[in-house]
């Protein structure tokens, strides 16, 4: 009797456990999704009716490949390339919309209030958590929260003010005057060459500047990176997918060879850096060495607390996210720099006429690039139009008011930048129109104040390499302006993609004319 009185016993508890794991996944993919769909409309939101598993993300993707399939005319009006899925949505539902991510709800936030209020409170509006794969891409800085963030960022702020990057200048004009070489080598007798911009501007810049490593090196590195970003943008499009995340693909294993590649490289450098430090040898005076050192002071202040500093793995995970970020943040700011004074000679001009009035024939200096409100003022347009960051996602950490919104926990709010950067009720009817001087008295007043100028982020947890970015375009523009004039090429097709950043999906085809000041 007892053999069968166990395998009831077993029997039961199977049925038990079915019914548990079965109601989990019922309230997951259809209750709980219902249950949010019911709060969001009764607050006034709009959106598509929830559709089992794959919520919006079929014609999402359907949409982007539609989009990406082909160029759009010589316009700055990108949000309905860039966002065509959300562009349709806003369209037919108005501003105060939801989209839904699988099984999960977002609500898109627009307002510039609402916007700063997430981006302040960042303990109760957190990044989305994300799996172990997409970790490999997403280092701490940019994905840890709490104490751990906090400690990063106390450590990593003194790298980036002001007086420590200004001693990185040498580093950027040494870059900047390599790369001008080597486009004054592919001048033609004619003193004019033709070339795509996009490749020469992703890596060596940030290679010398942050690393001092060699364009090669900088550039297989990059390289790296690059693909790990292009598997990880996969496998992210199909997590609404239950327990995809744990299925082991081959772009996932490739990911991990890249992690470890990857990881081998910045080991070697930093490894290579401390023993220099350690000999009392002289810095490079590149981002690597002011990470390195502000670690190192913050483990002296208080050497007898362990978790002070940086482990050597903390500091090749933030050594990647400064690669990755920089590179793609400093290129794309500067490709479309170059597009958008292509097609606007007059502002290329007046600005060229700024460098020559500070600088004339002299290699830029720190004081002299802070004199700069032309340039300053082009930057800050360009980065409204195409700013890097195309979308920001947070978790409500609990259940929370934003605004007039009750939003429970778990909940996403999503802010396109792009759209809230090209909304003519924020930004007047030529939104959508090259036009730097609204910067002319600066950010606050061309917003009237209301924070809607955000290719950063905001808050505590703004981009931490701003100033960096900022200070390696204007060196770029100075150099570039002092010795060239530019057009865009017949050839160049305009086509904005969404990737790691807001990137020319089929190059910038740009043709230099070389002159002598």
């Amino acid at each position: 009797m007892e053999p069968a009185w166990a395998t009831i016993a077993a029997i039961v508890v199977t049925v038990i456990l079915s019914l548990v794991v079965a109601w989990k996944v019922l309230n997951s993919i259809w209750l709980r999704p219902k249950r949010l769909e019911r709060l969001l409309r009764k607050q006034g939101l709009q959106g598509n009716p929830y559709r089992v598993l794959v919520g919006d993300v079929k014609e999402m993707l359907k949409m982007e490949k539609e989009a990406k399939s082909k160029p759009m005319t010589l316009s700055d009006d990108i949000v309905p390339r860039i966002f065509s899925f959300l562009h349709q949505t806003l369209t037919k539902h108005g501003k105060n919309a939801f989209i839904w991510h699988g099984p999960k709800p977002r609500v898109i936030i627009i307002d510039p209030e609402l916007i700063k209020d997430v981006f302040n409170n960042i303990h109760d509006f957190q990044k989305p958590i994300v799996n172990s794969n997409i970790k490999l891409l997403a280092p701490d800085l940019l994905m840890c929260e709490g104490e751990k963030w906090h400690k990063h960022r106390r450590i990593l702020n003194p790298a980036f003010k002001l007086e420590k990057l200004k001693n990185m200048l040498p580093k950027m004009l040494e870059s900047c005057n390599n790369m001008i070489s080597k486009w004054k080598g592919m001048v033609s007798s004619n003193g004019w060459c033709e070339m795509d911009m996009w490749p020469f501007l992703q890596s060596d810049i940030i290679s010398r500047a942050a690393f001092g490593s060699n364009y090669e090196e900088g550039e297989r590195i990059f390289q790296l990176l690059k693909e790990h970003a292009q598997l990880t943008t996969r496998v992210v499009k199909l997590n609404y997918i239950p327990g995809w995340r744990f299925v082991s693909t081959s772009n996932r294993r490739r990911m991990k060879e890249i992690d470890g590649d990857i990881h081998a490289s910045f080991k070697g450098m930093i490894n290579k850096r401390e023993e220099a430090m350690n000999a009392g040898e002289a810095t490079n005076n590149d981002l690597l060495d002011l990470l390195l050192e502000s670690n190192h002071v913050s483990i002296q202040e208080d050497g007898d607390n362990k978790n002070v500093g940086m482990t050597l793995e903390e500091v090749i995970e933030e050594c990647k996210l400064f690669y990755l970020a920089g590179s793609e943040t400093t290129s794309a700011l500067f490709v479309w720099t170059m597009v958008l004074l292509s097609r606007y000679p007059h502002w290329q001009t007046i600005a060229r006429e700024e460098v020559l009035q500070v600088f004339g024939n002299r290699s830029p200096d720190f004081d002299g690039l802070n004199q700069f409100k032309i340039v300053t003022m082009i930057l800050y347009e360009v980065l409204r139009l195409y700013p890097p960051a195309v979308m920001l996602t947070r978790t409500v950490n609990k259940d929370m008011k934003l605004g007039k919104l009750s939003l429970p926990a778990g909940m996403h709010v999503s802010f396109p930048i792009v759209l809230v950067h090209h909304d003519c009720e924020l930004w007047g009817d030529d939104a959508k129109e090259f036009n730097p001087e609204r910067f002319s008295e600066g950010i606050v007043k061309a917003t009237n104040g209301q924070g809607s100028f955000i290719p950063f982020g905001g808050g505590p947890r703004i981009c931490i390499g701003q100033n960096f970015v900022m200070l390696e375009a204007k060196m770029a523009l100075s150099i570039i302006l002092q010795h060239f004039s530019f057009e865009l090429s017949p050839a160049y097709t305009h086509a904005p993609t969404s990737g790691i950043s807001l990137q020319p999906q089929y190059g910038a085809q740009i043709i230099l004319h070389y002159y002598e000041i």
